[in-house]
């Protein structure tokens, strides 16, 4: 496998990255409180904007494997907020020289742990060149099952020799019930 960079993905390769895309997020819907599956006109906008970079995690036969999308461009993610990153690493802000990992898909077969390898190692390699921050998300479900803030911890150690994380920050959703009231 082998991963390659784009500014925009286009024609056949989009209907390939959606399909998946969706079939990594869908599930996701019914498990998590906020919408992890953009809808496919976001989608292609978000595969259209050159200031995002895709990255595209492709077999020998160029069969698409993975896809991420990753930026140092934080204004180009609607979801968060570049303030945040200006307040809290003013310097790395102004470089730009922190990066957000927008989302991270893998084909669910047998190749999956080594295309999510490949593309972590690919993002890692283009933020640690500028002496960068990585900065993503993923929620509460997706790291009690499959232990995401670990797993990349531990990729990004075994990359970098060493690897400090900091929880950014945390949303919580509640649901106030009234059983006896009606």
């Amino acid at each position: 496998m082998n991963v390659k960079t784009v500014d925009q993905v286009q024609a056949e390769l989009r209907e390939a990255a959606w399909t998946l895309y969706s079939e990594a997020f869908e599930e996701l819907n019914a498990l998590a409180v906020q919408r992890h599956l953009m809808h496919r006109h976001e989608f292609d906008d978000v595969m259209g904007d050159p200031r995002v970079q895709k990255y595209l995690c492709l077999d020998d036969d160029d069969t698409l494997r993975g896809l991420a999308v990753y930026t140092n461009d934080l204004d180009s993610m609607p979801l968060i907020s570049p303030q945040y990153f200006q307040r809290r690493w003013p310097q790395h802000y102004a470089e730009r020289r922190i990066w957000y990992c927008g989302f991270v898909a893998v084909q669910r077969d047998g190749r999956a742990a080594t295309a999510f390898g490949e593309l972590v190692t690919a993002m890692y390699l283009a933020a640690a060149s500028q002496n960068g921050l990585i900065a993503l998300d993923f929620c509460r479900r997706t790291d009690e099952v499959r232990h995401m803030s670990r797993v990349v911890r531990l990729m990004l150690h075994r990359l970098s020799g060493d690897v400090r994380t900091h929880r950014l920050d945390e949303q919580q959703y509640w649901l106030y019930e009234f059983p006896t009231a009606a």
